[in-house]
């Protein structure tokens, strides 16, 4: 029997490969427990411990408030405009 691809949402990678990292348990253990092959955890765990520090960079944009971002966007998307059909009117277009 063919098994089919799975997908697994960012969430349970993470959760897998913090168990990983705590060490508590064998990696075999750990992908019976959660139904992952052993390689795919070392994996998850591998790219966890390589883009852990990004988390705490500065500037990384995980401390700005998503809403604030959308209104300074749309604040520029309207500034945009306004230049578009100023130039437009100037040079008869």
């Amino acid at each position: 029997m063919k098994r089919t691809r799975r997908n697994h949402s960012p969430r349970f990678k993470a959760k897998v490969a913090l168990a990983a990292l705590r060490g508590e348990r064998r990696l075999t253990e750990l992908g019976e427990h959660f139904g992952v092959h052993p390689n795919q955890i070392q994996l998850w765990k591998n790219r966890l411990e390589s883009q852990a520090a990004k988390i705490f960079e500065k500037g990384n944009g995980a401390g700005k408030d998503p809403w604030v971002e959308i209104k300074e966007l749309h604040a520029k998307i309207g500034q945009l405009t306004m230049e578009r059909d100023f130039l437009s009117e100037k040079l008869g277009r």
